[in-house]
């Protein structure tokens, strides 16, 4: 029997493979945190943040990123005020940030209106001068 209710069943299983295939489509809208460097200045940061993120307009865009220790407790936030749709991917910094003594390992996450704050994030060692997604300049 090739044909079920009238369509071949090649059909349905390229149908079927199609929306397993894509079914993850709606979560590839979280912003993506592309690369960091920190730059220490004095006592105190500046933090390059690269994102990429499908912004579509004032309702779904990239909106935020932020340092946190590995506690999660916040150590500095980068506010995005509006929608960046014609320029992907884009850098934004924060300056003056204080990261607390002791504090060797922080982490860059990145938030949108839509799906809140991504899993994808990045781990920065300050003690190194380059790892994955990361680089830092003293």
């Amino acid at each position: 029997m090739k044909k079920l209710l009238g369509i071949n069943r090649a059909a349905i299983l390229a149908g079927l493979l199609c929306s397993v295939l894509f079914s993850g489509v709606a979560f590839a809208s979280e912003v993506a945190v592309v690369k960091v460097r920190f730059e220490l200045r004095g006592d105190s940061w500046n933090v390059n943040t690269t994102l990429r993120h499908a912004d579509t307009g004032w309702s779904h865009y990239a909106d935020a990123w932020r340092i946190v220790d590995k506690k999660g407790n916040v150590i500095g936030k980068r506010i995005l005020y509006h929608p960046h749709v014609d320029e992907q991917p884009f850098t934004r910094s924060l300056g003056n940030v204080q990261i607390p003594k002791g504090v060797t390992v922080v982490f860059v996450e990145a938030h949108d209106k839509e799906s809140g704050w991504s899993k994808q994030r990045v781990r920065v060692d300050l003690s190194k001068s380059k790892g994955e997604r990361f680089e830092v300049r003293r």
